[in-house]
């Protein structure tokens, strides 16, 4: 398996909220390098955020180890949401593409529902979409951002659990976090903060939903290389993005979407409340 060198990844720019064809150089996914060994067999799930990133590489991992899936993407994404289902299918799995902005309980009730009809049924849900834009000062940070990146954040998990948890009794939740939750950069302060709710929703629904049999945890990536990156930092921050980490490089999206593949199967039986970093080897503690 040969994966490009994320360790010297030059200064670039992208118009929020970017995509996979100009990302420089290509991340893997798993298209070629993950081989499937039947893990997630019957399994169905809905992954949001799914078009690129680490959604991306969730869903095409998934499919190779036998679940079907359901992305959600925001209408701006949808060319790489094409691209992410046609490599699904190209797998043999069934995928589906579902635009939505999941900033209001309405669209989150309404892409749960249509997932739910697509895949007869759900057993595992990922919510891993995620807005963010850094600023130098807190004076930057407008007051429509950081509604918008709550909303988007925490409240959409939130919102979604809400709606599923009857589809989900048995099943598994693996919600998005960040390192940032527990090291946060001044120039992502709303992020961070969104993270570091989301480490505590995970816990709080873990002792919620246990009685069903439904396990929630959480996967805290470090520095990864994807479309969010030079879309929403300057330039200068993005050239070198991920050397600081001790591993001296950015993380590739199928070296995250490995631990939701473990946290969704069956070898993780039981797991839950826990906080999975894959961070580089940056602290999560």
């Amino acid at each position: 398996m040969t994966r490009a060198d994320l360790s010297k990844i030059p200064g670039q720019k992208q118009e929020w909220p970017g995509t996979v064809a100009d990302l420089d150089p290509a991340p893997d996914h798993g298209e070629t390098s993950w081989v499937g060994r039947g893990r997630l067999n019957g399994k169905r799930a809905l992954i949001t955020g799914g078009d690129s990133g680490i959604g991306r590489a969730i869903a095409i991992t998934f499919v190779k180890e036998g679940a079907d899936v359901v992305i959600g993407h925001l209408p701006e994404e949808q060319a790489d949401a094409d691209e992410t289902v046609r490599l699904c299918v190209a797998a043999g799995g069934r995928a589906k593409a579902i635009a939505c902005d999941l900033r209001t309980a309405d669209e989150n009730r309404r892409l749960a529902r249509e997932a739910v009809a697509f895949l007869g049924g759900l057993d595992t849900l990922v919510p891993n979409a995620a807005y963010q834009m850094t600023h130098a000062e807190l004076e930057g940070f407008p007051d429509e951002q950081v509604a918008r990146t709550f909303e988007t954040n925490v409240f959409s998990p939130f919102w979604l659990v809400k709606e599923l948890s009857d589809e989900l009794e048995g099943g598994s939740v693996i919600i998005t976090t960040s390192v940032q939750a527990y090291s946060p950069s001044e120039h992502l302060l709303d992020y961070a903060a969104t993270k570091a709710a989301l480490n505590n929703l995970a816990v709080n629904l873990a002792a919620e939903l246990g009685e069903q049999g439904t396990r929630v945890n959480a996967v805290a990536p470090g520095p990864i290389w994807t479309p969010l990156i030079p879309a929403t930092m300057d330039e200068e921050k993005v050239n070198g993005f991920g050397s600081d980490t001790p591993l001296g490089r950015a993380g590739h999206p199928v070296e995250v979407a490995a631990a939701f593949v473990f946290l969704a199967s069956d070898e993780a039986s039981y797991v839950s409340g826990a906080v999975l970093g894959v961070t580089g080897g940056k602290p999560t503690f």
